[in-house]
């Protein structure tokens, strides 16, 4: 049987993926799951209002504030978190379902929610840096999607996501799209054909 570049584990991989908003993270997860079929992204629950670009259970699943509440009651979520006064959170059934199923499952979640699962989940931490705090304000403003003083929030809270960047296993810089991906890309393939013993 011929090796495969990636996809060829019984059990899938976790990969968790942070970055400040605006850095091209959900970029890169979306061209590697272009590239492989045993890529997935686990498809996060959010109390925050859809965005006219987003499209309900790809980017996220919508639920209002008491449905989320009853999960995290419920125990569904693998790790939750609060950011700018929006809930966000992790199934953990879906993301176990993936993974039996040979599926790597990216977790597109922030520096809280990622340092919560930090050494209870056996993942790899991957940190998508922006090339400096001025290209983020000029990524964040390019959308046209926020007031300036949500402008400002963000861009204070990027500052502190940056600082946990230490406590992953890898860092990219994003500063060359194809670059990054190059460099995404290979992380996950050398982490197929890591020896666990």
């Amino acid at each position: 049987m011929q090796m495969k570049v990636l996809g060829g584990l019984q059990k899938g991989l976790i990969f968790i993926v942070s970055a400040p908003a605006g850095t091209g993270k959900t970029t890169l997860v979306r061209m590697l799951q272009k590239e492989f079929s045993c890529v997935v992204e686990s498809v996060s629950y959010t109390t925050r209002p859809m965005r006219a670009s987003e499209t309900a259970d790809l980017d996220y699943h919508f639920v209002g504030h008491k449905e989320f509440e009853e999960k995290v009651k419920a125990g569904e979520f693998l790790e939750h978190a609060s950011v700018f006064g929006e809930s966000y959170g992790t199934s953990r059934n879906a993301l176990f379902k993936q993974l039996s199923q040979g599926k790597h499952v990216i977790l597109v979640i922030d520096t809280q929610g990622a340092m919560h699962l930090k050494g209870k989940l056996d993942a790899v931490f991957i940190f998508i840096q922006p090339p400096s705090m001025d290209a983020l304000k000029k990524r964040l403003l390019s959308r046209k999607s926020e007031t300036s003083a949500a402008m400002e929030e963000r861009l204070a809270w990027a500052q502190k996501e940056i600082e946990c960047a230490v406590h992953y296993d890898y860092q990219i810089v994003n500063d060359d799209l194809g670059t990054a991906y190059d460099v995404l890309r290979s992380i996950l393939i050398a982490e197929e054909h890591k020896n666990r013993i």
